[in-house]
């Protein structure tokens, strides 16, 4: 019979692994976007949802998963998760067109979300004080190491086996934590567990959803299209629904109590940073380097590898710091020599060699390594130890849900700015914004073809443009953000900041 240390251990490397394959589900389908449409097709659109799909369902399920498994058991929720995973994931190779993969990468993005709140839920019963740090530095330290290699392992995958085995990568790993876990974990509930709130739930990913659902089709429809501003008011409704629900309840999915505290919001603001500043790219960059200017898939790992390695590194040295800085300086630091990065990488053309390429990549990913390094711990230091479980999903739910949102937007600028380089004024307007959307997912021969007599030179030039105008307005978010974050986060002493990036380092 295993001792309990033992199956603490086990336990720990089964939630590891399943964090490790969180990011292989997001960086995955993003290095093989070209090879799953060239074998099932798709507008822009429904290729859009490949990545937004997965990004809805886990943030807007997050909190959802967390309360379910509170009251229904952990170790349920935990191995029903990792099983939801593996069987998306062969159902993704299985798909017999581009709806039922977007359809099965919701599922898998609802499996995730099972998966990520129950096991961090397990271990947070089983391992207490220093240990507890540790544990958690672990499972940070995985998706480090997931989002770093991520996209090196895809490309290789994809060049030496195909695009079916970048999808059956994250269910392999689930599958594996599923092993592990099952024949030692304990089942574990909340007593005090109030179960779902349903309202609350089915009101948050309606407005998520409309709100994804209308940026996506803005470009393909326009932003007046009836159907775009059905489903932008929808969102604003439902989104005006659920916080009327959550005042109302007496047992809310989210507390907005928590948002009078100032440091509180300054954290959640650090959450979305972020994505504006760095996950997008890691869709973005992928489409470019192989869609639009050819490069293997491989090759284009590794470039990927310049801008997410620095995470594997950098969060140890913004723990170091936190013993002599304010959250509120590191984050913003970091932040600032992200905005600079993106500015030198809109100077650099497509076909840029890696040469010219690693260092701006470089800069990117370790400016925002260091407020990585800090703010899963800020989460939950700078409330009320009783309410630090409420304020760890919310802020979970806001980095993810803030990245899918601002895939949909980005996705949406880059078209727009894209057409407006080709010129929509033109008689062909219709046919430059159908090329522009196909620019925008990498689909470089279809958008030729809806242009003749362009050619392939000046199209990638009008890309280089539009792509370098994004980068720009991207810096300037990063810059105002670092500003907002400083202002809220500047009074944080340094022994909370300390022991917030204890807690994340690496994550």
């Amino acid at each position: 019979m295993s001792s309990p240390d033992s199956n603490k251990a086990w336990l720990l490397a089964a939630v590891c692994l399943a964090a490790l394959g969180m990011p292989l589900s997001f960086t995955g389908p993003a290095v093989v976007l070209p090879a799953i449409r060239d074998t099932l097709g798709g507008t822009p659109v429904q290729l859009n949802w490949v990545t937004n799909a997965f990004m809805l369902s886990f943030g807007a399920t997050l909190m959802a998963a967390g309360a379910l498994a509170d009251a229904y058991g952990r170790k349920r929720v935990f191995l029903l998760g990792l099983a939801v995973v593996a069987l998306s994931s062969a159902l993704l190779t299985l798909a017999p067109g581009i709806v039922a993969f977007d359809l099965a990468r919701a599922v898998q993005g609802l499996g995730s979300a099972a998966a990520f709140a129950a096991g961090t839920a397990a271990l947070a019963q089983l391992f207490d004080g220093p240990a507890r740090l540790r544990a958690f530095s672990l499972i940070g330290t995985s998706f480090g190491v997931g989002l770093s290699c991520g996209s090196i392992l895809s490309g290789w995958l994809a060049d030496t086996v195909g695009w079916h085995a970048v999808m059956l990568s994250p269910g392999a790993v689930s599958l594996v934590a599923l092993g592990l876990a099952a024949p030692r974990m304990r089942e574990s509930r909340n007593p005090q567990a109030m179960g779902l709130d349903v309202p609350g739930t089915l009101s948050f990913t309606a407005a998520l959803s409309l709100l994804t659902l209308g940026v996506l089709q803005a470009p393909d429809s326009g932003w007046a299209s009836p159907w775009v501003l059905a489903a932008l008011a929808g969102a604003l409704a439902m989104g005006a629904a659920f916080i009327a629900i959550e005042r109302r309840v007496a047992h809310p999915m989210l507390d907005l109590s928590l948002f009078r505290f100032p440091r509180f919001v300054g954290v959640q603001l650090l959450a979305a940073a972020p994505a504006y500043g760095f996950v997008v790219l890691l869709v973005l960059l992928p489409i470019r380097f192989i869609g639009l200017e050819g490069r293997s898939a491989l090759e284009a790992g590794g470039f990927m590898f310049a801008l997410s390695g620095p995470i594997l590194i950098v969060p140890t040295l913004a723990a170091w710091l936190a013993h002599r800085f304010s959250a509120g300086v590191i984050s913003a630091v970091g932040l600032l020599a992200c905005a600079v990065g993106l500015v030198w990488l809109s100077r650099c053309a497509p076909g840029t060699s890696l040469h010219g390429l690693v260092g701006p990549l470089l800069l990117i990913g370790a400016g925002i390594g260091l407020p990585w390094g800090l703010m899963d711990g800020l989460a939950v230091s700078v409330v009320p130890r009783e309410r630090a479980g409420m304020a760890s999903g919310i802020f979970n739910t806001v980095r993810v849900a803030g990245e899918g949102i601002a895939l949909a937007l980005v996705g949406a600028g880059l078209t727009a700015l894209v057409a407006l380089q080709l010129g929509v004024s033109s008689p062909s307007s219709v046919a430059v914004s159908q090329a522009a959307q196909r620019v925008a997912t990498g689909d470089l021969a279809q958008a030729l073809a809806l242009l003749p007599g362009m050619e392939r030179a000046a199209l990638l030039h009008a890309y280089g443009v539009a792509f370098g105008t994004l980068l720009c307005v991207l810096a300037g978010v990063t810059v105002l953000t670092a500003v907002v974050v400083f202002v809220f986060l500047r009074g944080e002493t340094h022994a909370d900041a300390g022991a917030a990036a204890l807690e994340s380092s690496a994550c």
